[in-house]
């Protein structure tokens, strides 16, 4: 079933007859009587009811009415959608849990206002999979963190991340894993680049982590910390969130474990327009907030 058929169809259905949609798709009246019956013979139905030279719709016909009326609209926007500078239609976005919790409401609610013909779906998961979801097409666009290397993708920094250990309050001085008297670690799922980085910082220590406990949610970490379950590596912008943060000590790393970017990532044969006006709002509302903390110190 092809758009030109559902066009030619929906042109006998509004103006009441072969002879009209004729004139209306400047076509030849044959023309549109063989479109028609070549659609009845894919979908092995009878779409109009025959009395003499008058046409009515048959109650397959006024079925495929609502179905052809849609794909149309569809096929109108996606056009639209690739040959527009405008941003419009949705835009799936995927980022990390704390992105997603810590970074994003302001920025999207700015873009909702100045976009209001992007309808914005947002969803959250891990890094990896946020990257096979762009790259199948699930997603138009996703924020995960460094490294990001698949050739297939366009990149741009958005954040950077200070990413800290934070341990039980009363918990001492935290240079190296050896000053971790307890082994274990909170951390996500093994996706996690942050786990990852966490992994990385005790072996370079050449330690060992005795235990690592798989949490769900930064919230539910910093809970689990709090209570002398082990330690965490965060970004640092998580604990302004957390209500209880007297309850925990914060311990920043040295060198390349303590700094990340969070990028944007997304198809390079992707429609532009959307995703660089969020690109675009959401540095626009990082430079404010950094500029805002910078004249606060």
């Amino acid at each position: 079933m092809e758009i030109s058929d559902l066009t030619v169809f929906l042109a006998v259905v509004r103006t009441g007859g072969v002879i009209r949609a004729a004139e209306v798709l400047h076509r030849a009246q044959s023309s549109v009587t063989s479109r028609i019956q070549a659609l009845e013979e894919k979908l092995n139905v009878q779409l109009f009811l025959r009395e003499g030279r008058r046409l009515q719709l048959s109650p397959a016909g006024k079925i495929l009415v609502g179905y052809a009326d849609r794909i149309l609209a569809l096929s109108n926007e996606a056009a639209s959608a690739v040959q527009t500078d405008q941003p419009m239609g949705v835009l799936r976005l995927g980022a990390m849990e704390s992105t997603a919790a810590v970074r994003l409401p302001g920025p999207l609610g700015r873009f909702h206002e100045r976009y209001p013909d992007v309808a914005l779906e947002l969803y959250s998961g891990d890094p990896r999979d946020l990257v096979n979801q762009v790259l199948n097409c699930e997603l138009d666009a996703a924020l995960i963190a460094d490294p990001v290397s698949d050739r297939r993708l366009e990149t741009m920094a958005i954040y950077d991340e200070e990413l800290v250990i934070v341990a039980e309050v009363k918990h001492g001085p935290i240079t190296s894993p050896k000053d971790l008297p307890s082994k274990s670690i909170l951390a996500f799922h093994p996706g996690c680049p942050h786990r990852k980085r966490l992994e990385d910082w005790f072996a370079r220590g050449h330690v060992v982590p005795e235990r690592v406990v798989e949490v769900g949610s930064y919230h539910l970490i910093l809970g689990c910390v709090a209570v002398g379950m082990g330690v965490a590596l965060v970004p640092y912008s998580v604990l302004d969130t957390y209500t209880e943060r007297d309850r925990l000590c914060v311990h920043k790393l040295r060198g390349k474990f303590g700094r990340v970017k969070t990028r944007l990532v997304w198809r390079k044969e992707a429609p532009q327009a959307k995703i660089l006006a969020l690109s675009a709002v959401l540095l626009e509302s990082h430079h404010e907030q950094s500029a805002a903390l910078a004249q606060g110190q």
